[in-house]
């Protein structure tokens, strides 16, 4: 099997990897990363009928959902650089007082660079 050549695919394929090894850190964090994608895909809810207005209402199923956003590449790369930088920000900023979270926070940015650099 070939490895995947897309962000999305590199980081859903180091998910299976870490559930595997059971190195909880490395599956939180494609979790968190993987869901920040997919949040960043939805579309906003433009129109909301009022209350009780059944008649206004969408019939039949899949009626009401909207089409979600495809994001591309440098999208997806922009998500996971936040998630990098975020993480490096909080774990500079427990250091001092809880230096095994601020570690467990560098393992995460270390987890999601690494899919950056692929």
């Amino acid at each position: 099997m070939t490895a995947p050549t897309d962000l999305r695919g590199r980081l859903r394929a180091e998910l299976v990897q870490a559930m595997k090894q059971r190195d909880r850190v490395a599956v939180g964090v494609c979790r968190t990363a993987l869901a920040a994608i997919e949040n960043a895909e939805a579309v906003p809810v433009t129109s909301v009928p009022a209350a009780g207005a059944v008649e206004g209402s969408p019939v039949g199923v899949g009626a009401a959902e909207a089409p979600r956003r495809e994001l591309g590449e440098p999208e997806v790369r922009a998500i996971l650089v936040g998630e990098i930088i975020e993480r490096q920000g909080a774990a500079s900023g427990l250091a001092a007082s809880r230096p095994d979270r601020a570690q467990e926070l560098r393992h995460e940015a270390e987890v999601l660079q690494g899919l950056l650099d692929g």
